[in-house]
């Protein structure tokens, strides 16, 4: 998601020079969509290998985030992700670019022009940068909900495959994989999973939801 920062702060000063005052738009959250964000850990360096305990009867373990990002279906939204956020940037961009030039112009000249013209060459470039600023805000809420609604797809599916596994290995008590420092392999069915996953659901296509606008506060 790009920054509105600049073209904020030009805005703003245009109107401190026109007697009207200006707030910056807040910064905008870069980055892709997160829907399980976990912080990475320190690599180990040099610990010696693990011997584990015999599994234990009936205790499972599963972790949904590896899951979903080493299965095919997982890397297929992941790409398309990166091809919507490239699209709206790409889109953003360009009127952001629109912008400031039509803002450098009006700076070049403003030693000229009348408190009046200030004010009414100035209202609109303040508009159109209120206006790049909410999309901006929209765009971001639309692809946070595209790929929520993505992973939610996913997870139907998963659900169903893990039920099944569940049933089928005996267990008692399914642990979350991503909670679980260490745990013996054969207690692991995350692999199984993915496996499952990878065939009933190779692959998704989406595009970006369309959101209805958010009234100004």
């Amino acid at each position: 998601m790009i920054r509105l920062t600049t073209s904020a702060a030009a805005a703003a000063l245009i109107f401190a020079i026109a007697g009207t005052a200006v707030a910056a738009p807040a910064k905008k959250a870069d980055g892709p969509v997160a829907t399980q964000a976990t912080a990475p850990r320190p690599a180990a360096a040099n610990l010696p290998p693990v011997t584990h305990g015999p599994p234990i009867a009936n205790m499972c373990v599963y972790a949904d985030e590896r899951a979903i990002g080493t299965s095919s279906v997982g890397k297929a939204a992941a790409t398309r992700m990166q091809q919507l956020r490239a699209q709206v940037s790409a889109e953003l961009q360009a009127e952001q670019t629109a912008l400031q030039t039509d803002i450098s112009a009006f700076n070049a000249k403003r030693a000229t022009l009348s408190p009046e013209q200030l004010q009414a060459q100035g209202q609109p470039l303040q508009q159109r940068a209120q206006a790049l600023d909410a999309k901006a805000a929209q765009r971001q809420r639309e692809l946070e909900a595209t790929g929520a609604d993505a992973l939610q797809q996913i997870h139907q599916r998963v659900d169903g495959i893990l039920r099944t596994i569940y049933q089928q290995r005996g267990c008692s008590i399914l642990l979350n994989g991503e909670s679980v420092y260490l745990a013996n392999p054969a207690m692991d069915v995350t692999e199984g999973v993915v496996a499952q996953l990878n065939t009933a659901m190779p692959s998704i296509s989406f595009d970006r939801k369309t959101l209805p606008a958010q009234q100004a506060q």
